[in-house]
């Protein structure tokens, strides 16, 4: 009965989990795609660390316009897998690669100064955190108990006549 309950409680705190990095993910897609202002230039061009050349060369014209295109496109495809419980698997591997960008361009190295990041942080920050969260959920999908994917195999059990 114990086990019972430590699963069911897993099985809702990973769904909670994934309801809530998709929602943010979701919502920082949806924020940059409606603000004709928004653009990655300033984040990309005050990116450092071992990469930040790579950043730097996304910053310039005409990379730029499908760096904020690709970014705000994978932001909400990463949201819509997870709330949604459907392809979420793919959209958890999108969600850990988008977070890999974000963490490697603004490293939270502790002999690089912090630019245009929130907080200061040494080696782990945030970006790195959902990064993992986002590996668990990838390795756990939960989609089966909740989401899009729950309802349709819901629909596809054959319904048993009792006699």
């Amino acid at each position: 009965m114990n086990q019972t309950k430590k699963r069911w409680q897993l099985k809702h705190s990973m769904v909670l989990l994934r309801l809530f990095i998709g929602w943010h993910f979701l919502y920082e897609g949806v924020i940059k795609l409606y603000n004709p202002d928004w653009t990655s230039f300033g984040y990309l061009a005050t990116a450092q660390g071992p990469f930040e050349s790579f950043f730097l060369f996304m910053a310039k014209e005409p990379f730029i316009g499908w760096a904020d295109t690709l970014n705000w496109m994978a932001l909400m495809f990463v949201g819509i897998t997870l709330i949604l419980g459907f392809y979420e698997k793919i959209g958890a591997l999108v969600g850990v690669l988008l977070l890999a960008l974000y963490y490697f361009s603004h490293p939270a190295f502790p002999w690089l100064q912090q630019l245009n990041v929130e907080g200061s942080y040494w080696f782990i920050n945030k970006n790195l955190i959902e990064l993992a969260a986002c590996l668990v959920l990838y390795q756990y999908p939960t989609g089966q108990f909740f989401g899009i994917k729950y309802l349709l195999n819901k629909k596809e059990q054959p319904k048993t006549e009792t006699v």
